[in-house]
């Protein structure tokens, strides 16, 4: 099991970039870069290449809708060079208030645009000429929609790889199975493992009948907050405000997929009222209604023993990669997190 790390630079990006060479010593596989409406995450995964050494890099995630699918590809194939073949490609649709609200795209027909980004994607990475007509993207633009001029061209440069590895951040039931279907990796937020195979088990077999054998097996990336000991169960609390959110605020009413997934979940009451004070203002009242079953299934805080016991259940839920928060009162204890949790997972 790889042990990743979202990257978390409240306290200065330069600042926490210099300490992932410790991370990375301690023995961190991945660290996921986000991109929501913030600093773009290409620039930071530069910085980062040039810094580190070993530790693997993941956009998490880039959305399909903010660049064309071919600059999608030659960011990829940049960062893959820059970092020495260390890039994985993390995509997802965001959401439509980031998208319509942010970008000013309309949120149309995620499923198959993602499906035709990475198709055009692997095209560019062979070298190919980028010949692509599909009902999203038209590849190169079509006489009677620009000057005429356009003609089907190939990337200038020889890639490190023709093969980046592409990873597709889903919950919805139709987007998980495209994920199992075309994509090297597929990440969940809010993973809970006793309940992954119910919520996601068909999904993942509609997808994986239909897989390519040489994309290999489906790496599966968790995520999960990080605290060893006898007396950490306090850090749970910090779940709870970020957990109502997603639950309760990332969406609209009727059009919030972290309030689907909770429903799915079986918890179907405690979404609804969890939306219905998020929305209303009562922010804190929202996060007192998150379940602590939901928050502690999906964590890594506790004793040694409870910690070494959800890594095993993860591992038999198919999970492959755990991406972790240590919580840790200093950089220190931190890194030691890292390397005990690298230890348990062995």
């Amino acid at each position: 099991m790889r042990i990743g790390m979202a990257l978390n630079y409240s306290g200065g990006f330069k600042e926490t970039v210099a300490e992932l060479a410790d991370y990375e010593k301690a023995g961190l596989d991945i660290v996921f870069v986000a991109e929501a409406y913030s600093f773009d995450a290409v620039s930071q995964m530069g910085y980062i290449a040039a810094r580190t050494e070993r530790l693997q890099i993941a956009s998490g995630i880039l959305p399909v809708y903010s660049r064309t699918p071919t600059l999608l590809a030659m960011t990829a194939a940049g960062m893959d060079y820059v970092s020495d073949g260390r890039f994985t490609l993390g995509l997802g649709a965001s959401g439509p208030q980031v998208i319509e609200g942010f970008h000013g795209v309309p949120y149309t027909a995620p499923l198959g645009r993602t499906r035709e980004v990475i198709e055009i994607c692997r095209q560019v990475w062979r070298r190919e000429r980028v010949d692509h007509r599909g009902k999203h993207y038209t590849i190169p633009l079509p006489a009677d929609q620009g000057t005429g001029l356009g003609k089907p061209l190939k990337l200038i440069n020889h890639p490190v790889r023709e093969r980046i590895p592409v990873v597709i951040a889903a919950i919805g039931p139709k987007n998980v199975e495209l994920a199992a279907e075309i994509a090297e990796g597929w990440e969940p937020i809010f993973y809970m493992p006793e309940k992954a195979a119910d919520v996601w088990g068909p999904s993942i077999a509609a997808g994986k009948a239909k897989r390519d054998p040489g994309l290999g097996e489906l790496d599966v990336i968790a995520q999960a907050s990080l605290a060893i000991g006898e007396d950490v169960s306090g850090w749970l609390e910090l779940g709870r405000p970020m957990a109502a959110l997603y639950i309760g605020g990332m969406g609209a009413k009727g059009k919030n997929f972290y309030n689907d997934l909770a429903r799915r979940y079986g918890y179907e009451k405690e979404a609804e009222q969890i939306q219905e004070l998020y929305l209303s203002g009562k922010k804190d009242e929202a996060a007192a209604l998150v379940p602590q079953e939901l928050l502690e299934s999906m964590s890594l805080i506790g004793s040694e023993g409870f910690v070494r016991d959800r890594l095993q259940a993860m591992r038999e839920s198919g999970v492959t990669t755990i991406n972790v928060t240590p919580l840790g009162r200093t950089h220190d204890e931190r890194i030691r997190l890292i390397e005990k949790v690298g230890e348990l997972a062995s």
